[in-house]
């Protein structure tokens, strides 16, 4: 399950952010709301439910 501030990762090949890992923001309308920190930056993004799988504990990236 994805629920609002789960780690996520980007599974789908053909999207720019394929691989990234974010945290989720809000889920509405099998809609996800996806925000990426990284340095100086901060980008929310949005993605169909089946394009994200959940990050196990100790898979995390830092």
């Amino acid at each position: 399950m994805i629920f609002p501030g789960a780690p996520v990762t980007i599974t789908n090949v053909n999207d720019t952010y394929y691989g990234f890992q974010g945290l989720v923001q809000r889920i509405t309308d099998g809609k996800v709301a996806v925000l990426f920190e990284g340095g100086n930056w901060d980008k929310l993004v949005t993605f169909n439910v089946d394009e994200l799988t959940p990050v196990s504990p100790g898979q995390r990236r830092s």
